[in-house]
C-alpha cells in the first residue's frame, strides 16, 4: 500500500467531498484522515489516503482531471508520532496582524513542533476589538517544560492567555 497526501482547493459547492470519496473508492483507496474547511467561499483541505500500489497511477490521473478542485498529490513519508509528548495549547488574545507569526516564532525558538493549528477570529462586542482564538497541538522536546512555553507565549502581549489541555 502507498500513502498519498492530497491538498485540495476549489470554489465551495455541495458534493465536493462526495466526488473526492467516489474517485478514491473507485481505485480501492482508503481515506485515512483529513482536515477540510470552508474558508472565504472556498473548500480547502488536506487528506491522507492509502491505495494499492497498482492503483496509484490511475487514481492520481483521475484526481488531477477533477475540474472543480485544484489537487496537489505527494507521496506520504513515514513519520513518528509521539502522542505522549504532545500538548494542546488554547490561545486567546486581541486579534492583530502578526499574531500567528509571533506565536509560531516563540514555539520554534523553544524547540516545539506544531502538529496541528486551528485559528479563528471571534467577535467580542464587550472588548471593542475582535479576539484571536487558536488551538495548537504541539510536540515538545524532552528537555522543554510546558510552563516555559506558556510563559513565553503569554509574554507576547498582556492580553494573550494560554490554557493547556492534555
Amino acid at each position: 500500500m502507498k500513502q498519498l497526501i492530497l491538498t485540495v482547493i476549489g470554489r465551495d459547492k455541495a458534493g465536493l467531498v462526495e466526488q473526492l470519496a467516489t474517485v478514491i473508492t473507485s481505485h480501492q483507496g482508503n481515506w485515512m484522515a483529513s482536515n477540510l474547511s470552508h474558508l472565504g467561499g472556498y473548500f480547502a483541505g488536506i487528506l491522507q489516503l492509502e491505495v494499492p500500489e497498482e492503483h496509484v497511477f490511475a487514481l492520481t490521473t483521475e484526481l488531477e482531471r477533477m475540474s472543480d478542485l485544484d489537487i496537489k498529490i505527494q507521496q506520504g513519508l513515514h513519520s513518528e508520532i509521539h502522542p505522549d509528548k504532545q500538548l494542546q495549547f488554547i490561545i486567546t488574545g486581541n486579534d492583530r496582524p502578526g499574531i500567528v507569526r509571533e506565536l509560531s516564532s516563540v514555539m520554534k525558538h523553544k524547540g516545539a513542533n506544531i502538529i496541528h493549528f486551528e485559528s479563528s477570529q471571534q467577535s467580542a462586542p464587550n472588548w471593542g476589538v475582535p479576539l484571536f482564538h487558536a488551538i495548537a497541538t504541539v510536540e515538545l522536546p524532552d528537555t522543554l517544560n510546558k510552563d516555559e512555553v506558556v510563559k513565553a507565549l503569554e509574554a507576547i502581549a498582556a492580553d494573550v492567555v494560554v490554557d493547556i489541555e492534555h
